[in-house]
Order: structure tokens, then sequence, then C-alpha cells
């Protein structure tokens, strides 16, 4: 083909060339007909979805590496269409409640909350990172850069933040929320449509009429100004603390609708902050009171976690029985030691290991390092609860 075009167009037909990897089965053997180990991309699409399948081989489609190819990670990336389709019909519900004359508001950028100013600085720099992974083809990083965001930031945090503003009793700032959050889907859809089109091209005729489709719409492009590194460092320490809170609760059987009383120690600054956040925490951590203290002796009787400079206490009186609980991790770990040595015996046993196959012996030493690890979590939470007691906390 070099030669047919330097012969007739006095140039080389094509001046990159990606070479694609090798699509492999799960086990890592070559796709063969005499094997029964080929996958046909139509049945695939037709379970799957046809985004879904696409989404999956560009994630995996790292340079220099083979793709094994199975059929849970692309039940994975299904999950991911349907988080971006759930997440697309809130901003479709909430936009259908706007006042009238909402849809012409113009986003006054210089009044925005700490949630919508970090959201915005994330979005700029995940645009920035996949531009240029795709210039520099690397599809794989295009396609996490996009989920990781999509998923865990747009999603899971940004979207129950937002909840705050959508309910807001000042129309103005809701009418600003629900602008933003139609500006921030649409830049999210223009990203993900080179790899999902279908569902992108379903999803943006949907929230507005008579809308071009978003085939010839312009890429999303940089906008740097939106960059805001304090705003992006604040909001890390505020997610920490929100994450600290929520695991401390789980370590502590905690009910998810129980309100919790904390008490935050640390130095002014940090102490202040939160203060302003406060309504975060108590949407995202159930948090019913905060106290603030810049010295003085520290809570007795309490579950503790620390982050960065601050310390997190979460007092347990009448919050949890230590005596029932102390008995229900107990008995859970029991159980899975119990789970652990039967697993143990099993990779132990010569005959076992001569005869499996590689990925069954694989899984169960999987399972024998997963059963360890949750075994050192609850021995943990054991811990906590048995120096509670010996505090004098009943």
């Amino acid at each position: 083909m070099i030669m047919m075009g330097l012969k007739f167009r006095n140039d080389v037909p094509f001046h990159d060339v990606y070479i694609h990897a090798l699509v492999r089965d799960e086990q890592g053997q070559k796709m063969s007909k005499s094997k029964g180990n080929v996958i046909d991309p139509l049945d695939v699409m037709k379970e799957y979805g046809t985004d879904a399948f696409r989404f999956t081989l560009a994630a995996m489609a790292a340079m220099g590496r083979d793709i094994k190819l199975a059929e849970d990670r692309i039940s994975g990336y299904q999950n991911f269409v349907n988080k971006l389709w759930n997440a697309a019909r809130f901003v479709q519900m909430n936009i259908a409640d706007q006042a009238v004359g909402d849809s012409e508001t113009v986003l006054n950028t210089e009044n925005l909350g700490l949630a919508e100013r970090w959201i915005r600085s994330r979005l700029a720099r995940v645009v920035l990172e996949a531009r240029e992974s795709i210039d520099a083809y690397r599809f794989n990083d295009y396609a996490n850069t996009l989920y990781q965001f999509t998923w865990h930031e747009f999603c899971d945090w940004y979207i129950e933040m937002s909840k705050l503003a959508l309910t807001s009793s000042d129309a103005s700032e809701a009418g600003q929320s629900r602008k933003l959050l139609q500006e921030l889907l649409d830049q999210l859809l223009l990203s993900l449509h080179p790899i999902m089109p279908f569902v992108t091209e379903e999803i943006w005729q949907t929230l507005g009429e008579n809308r071009p489709s978003i085939m010839i719409q312009r890429y999303p492009t940089v906008q740097p100004n939106w960059i805001d590194e304090e705003t992006e460092k604040n909001m890390t320490f505020l997610m920490d603390v929100i994450r600290a809170i929520r695991n401390l609760r789980t370590e502590m059987n905690c009910p998810p609708s129980k309100q919790v009383a904390v008490i935050f120690c640390g130095a002014d600054p940090e102490l202040k902050f939160l203060q302003e956040q406060e309504s975060y925490l108590r949407v995202l951590a159930r948090v019913g009171s905060a106290a603030y203290q810049d010295g003085g002796d520290r809570p007795k009787g309490a579950a503790t976690a620390v982050v960065g400079p601050l310390e997190v206490y979460l007092p347990l009186e009448d919050l949890v029985n230590l005596a029932e609980e102390r008995a229900r991790l107990s008995k859970e770990v029991s159980k899975v030691e119990d789970e652990l040595a039967r697993v143990q015996k099993k990779l132990a046993n010569g005959d076992f290991i001569a005869k499996a196959r590689a990925e069954v012996i694989q899984k169960e030493k999987e399972k024998a390092v997963q059963f360890e690890e949750k075994i050192r979590a609850l021995r943990s939470s054991l811990e906590k609860i048995e120096q509670l007691q010996a505090e004098g906390v009943s």
C-alpha cells in the first residue's frame, strides 16, 4: 500500500498507523474455533449493548499488552452505561422542573459554591487529559480517565452535592445549579461520544428539543481558567473527612439512617472550613450534630480517625451496644477464619494443585487473600470495641 501511494500520489497513504492489541479469551489463550473459546461480537453486543462492548475494548487497549476479554468486564462497563443513563435522567428531571426562562439563564461563574468550582475544575483537567491521551493514541487512558470522572466524581459526589442547591429556597441558586448540571452533562456526553456514540446521542436528544446531532458538535476544548488548585485541595480534604466518618460508621455497624454526633479536633483553619461546609457533612455523612475544638482534652469513648491534621471522633454512647457488637464481631471473625482454613487446606493438598486448572487455583488463592484482609478488618474493629469497653463505655 505504501508503494502504491508513493507511485500514484507521491505520498504515503497513512502517516500514523495504530496496531491494536490481540484479543484473547479470559485465560489469555488465543481465540480459536477448534478450542471453542471464540466470542462472537454480535452476541456480546446483543446481550450487553454496543456501547458497553466498545468501551470495554477501548479501556483495555493498553499499548504493548494483549486484551484478555472476559464477559464480566463487559458487564462492568454495561453498569457504567447504566450509571451515565441514570445520571442523565436525574439531570433531565430537574431541567423539566425549571422555572420559565430558566433555560436562558447565563451561569454566574463569579458566585459558585465549593462543589461547583471543584467539579468545573476537575472537568477542565479531565478534558485536558482526555485530549492528550487521544493525541498520543492511549485509548485506554482516554477511556479510564472519563470513566473515573463520570462515575466517581460527577455521579457519586457532585450529583449528591447538587441536591442541596436544587432544593434550595433561593430560586436563583436552584436555577444556577440546574444550568451547571446540564452544561456538565453536555461536556461529558461530547467527551464520551467517540467511544459511546449511541447512548450519548440518545441522551443528547432528550436534553432539548430539535437539538442538532451530537455527531456534528465540537469536541470539548480545554478551559484553563476553570482549573482551581486550591478548591480541588479543599474538596479533597472534605471528601476525606466524609469518607472517614462513613468508615467509622461502617466499622461500628451503625445503621445507615442513624444520624451521628461528630467532634472535630484540629487547627482553626480546618475547623472553620468544615463549619462552612457543614451542610455537606449532614447530607453525605448523616452528621446530626458537629462540635469543633482546637484544644483541650480529647473525647473519651469514641471511635477515632485521623484526616491530615484533623482528628475525627464519633461518641458511641446510645449509638451502638458495645457488648452486642463485640459478640457479633467475634462470631464473624470465627466464621471467616473457618472459611480461610478450608481454602488453605485445599491449597495445601498436592492432588488438588496437580489436577486443578491454573485459573481455579488462582481463584482459590484470591479467596485466601480476601479472607485474610476481611479478618484483619474485623479484628481492627473488634480491638476498637474492646478499647472503648476498657474506657468504661457501655
